[in-house]
């Protein structure tokens, strides 16, 4: 009843849209509030997955000489 009332007292006060756009975006907030576990459990396998794919590729013999050139090439520009 209390919320009721509090409802009419702000629609009449900041008018009706005002107030059923505050309460749509208040319940937005909590229905997303976070992600679920197993959300959490899907982000860090896809990161771990990531990770290790773009370890391959810096490791691999090509990317890894391309590296070192530059590398090289950065530490000769100096002198």
């Amino acid at each position: 009843m209390y919320q009721v009332v509090r409802a009419r007292l702000r629609a009449l006060v900041y008018g009706a849209g005002t107030a059923l756009r505050r309460r749509a975006a208040r319940q937005a907030l909590r229905r997303d509030a976070g992600m679920v576990t197993s959300e959490y459990a899907m982000g860090i396998v896809a990161a771990v997955a990531f990770a290790v794919v773009l370890y391959k590729v810096v490791t691999s013999g090509a990317v890894s000489a391309e590296l070192q050139g530059i590398v090289k090439q950065a530490l000769d520009a100096g002198m």
